[in-house]
């Protein structure tokens, strides 16, 4: 059972629990709407949609899939990050209790003041974006999360904004035209008027210190967390829980002692060179995207099909590269470009090549204690080709059935130099390395390419599963070798 205390504003911040020490703070606190809620006894496990659907009555927040897909548990988490307080969608769903410390959670029910509807939902049922309603609210957290943005969106920025919710009956159409037709006035909106309010609340509630749980740790800073792993070396660390919440919903494993880290500014950090930028362990697919934009469009489209705005919101460079899937989406693309990762333990910082991280299926360098820092990446030269690919079988917000990674210079008409990383094709995300042995130093051409493209053979044994079979994996990779010169040339496939 949840030991609450609920006193709307008035929480008073000099309280402090008997059994705490000056050092340790045994609960966690957070904003609930306009409620701010103390919970001093939860499971590591216990997600945000359990909590409000059963302890809250706040049921307007579905469970449609319990894996962060479907996108009928959408709601808002505001956190200060760097000093300014933000807002993103996330999964409820996959979303748990303690890592919402010093957060403000929006959800639906919030977006009404009397019987007075938000403008955004006035335009949902205006432009009949509604049928059986299971996924509304969802559609409706997901649109006010992007007029909080963007008020003009553009159709196309309307589509990204839903990548994340499924809606089964209604159809895209009216929802999109609603998307393109909210008229809001920021004197109407709730946090827009309580946006300063909320500011100061969250900050009082982040008192620095270290919270300790029933089988979980929230620690103080980064230097903290080193600290703790060096305590419980094999704690399961949680970033933006995108994969471990699916460890818990869906093969219902045990997640104690958890170490939860998303509030951790000191490791979300980008920083530019002229030729190579390293991103911090927390920093998210979608704080990634105008980084992008300005240093490697090439792959902006491969982003864009990281999961839906939910999910690229919540999932972290860090972790998607930690967690070792091999068919994680990021760490192909990093080890074509060369990345080195920084692995912190409490006495020290060690570094070694992205690719050799990844020994062997659920095996990673990562020594008890470690986590990961960042990551250093080196920019593409700008003469050189960088093809960045996804293979899945639903184009937006799908795991990949393998994806292929090319970076290759030339001189003249001559390949001068080839990286090649695949995921999906074996038990880690590996480089190709006899297809590059093939391509330097081959022809530049479609035949050069399809030939070195044999080569193939002998850097992968794919497997069969339920994405896709041996035979279409290799298949397909050999296609891409022959795309990859197709399109940088403006031909057709």
């Amino acid at each position: 059972m949840h030991a609450l205390r609920s006193d709307a504003y008035l929480y008073d911040m000099n309280e402090i629990s008997a059994n705490e020490s000056s050092d340790i703070r045994r609960e966690i606190r957070f904003v609930l709407n306009s409620e701010t809620i103390a919970i001093e006894t939860c499971s590591p496990s216990d997600t945000l949609l359990d909590y409000l659907r059963l302890k809250k009555r706040l049921t307007g927040t579905k469970e449609g899939c319990a894996e962060g897909d479907c996108g009928a548990c959408t709601v808002l988490i505001g956190r200060i990050v760097n000093g300014v307080l933000r807002y993103e969608t996330v999964n409820a769903c996959i979303r748990f209790l303690p890592s919402l410390d010093s957060c403000h959670v929006v959800t639906i029910e919030h977006l009404m003041r009397g019987d007075k509807l938000h403008p955004v939902q006035e335009a949902m049922v205006t432009h009949h974006g509604s049928q059986c309603g299971f996924c509304t609210p969802g559609i409706v957290m997901s649109l006010y999360a992007l007029w909080m943005q963007n008020p003009r969106p553009t159709q196309s920025e309307a589509k990204r904004a839903l990548q994340g919710n499924l809606c089964r009956c209604t159809g895209y159409a009216p929802i999109i035209r609603a998307a393109m037709a909210v008229s809001c006035d920021p004197e109407r909106d709730v946090l827009t008027v309580e946006r300063d309010r909320i500011r100061d609340r969250l900050a009082q509630l982040d008192d620095g210190r270290r919270v300790e749980g029933d089988g979980f740790t929230i620690p103080a800073d980064v230097d903290d967390l080193g600290a703790v792993l060096g305590e419980v070396p094999n704690a399961t660390v949680i970033a933006g829980s995108s994969d471990v919440g699916l460890w818990v919903t869906k093969q219902f494993r045990d997640i104690s002692p958890a170490v939860f880290i998303g509030h951790l500014d000191g490791l979300r950090g980008i920083e530019l060179s002229d030729d190579a930028m390293e991103i911090g362990a927390l920093v998210s697919y979608s704080d990634l995207w105008p980084v992008f934009e300005k240093v490697l469009p090439q792959a902006i489209p491969y982003l864009s099909r990281i999961g839906g705005a939910q999910i690229r919101n919540m999932g972290t460079v860090g972790g998607n590269i930690a967690n070792g899937s091999p068919i994680g989406d990021l760490p192909p693309l990093f080890i074509a470009l060369g990345a080195i990762v920084y692995l912190r333990h409490e006495g020290g910082v060690r570094s070694l090549p992205l690719e050799q991280f990844f020994i062997a299926y659920g095996e990673q360098d990562l020594r008890a204690g470690e986590f990961v820092e960042k990551i250093h990446v080196p920019l593409p030269r700008a003469d050189a080709i960088l093809a960045v690919h996804k293979i899945s079988k639903r184009k937006d917000e799908d795991i990949s059935a393998l994806t292929a990674v090319f970076y290759i210079g030339l001189e003249g008409e001559k390949i001068a130099s080839a990286r090649v990383a695949c995921g999906g094709m074996a038990g880690v995300p590996k480089r190709a390395t006899h297809l590059e042995d093939a391509l330097i130093g081959a022809a530049w051409s479609e035949d050069s390419l399809r030939d070195a493209a044999k080569a193939l053979s002998s850097d992968f044994e794919p497997l069969s599963d339920a994405r896709a079979s041996a035979e279409y994996r290799m298949t397909v990779l050999k296609n891409l070798v022959v795309r990859t010169y197709v399109d940088a040339t403006g031909g057709v496939v």
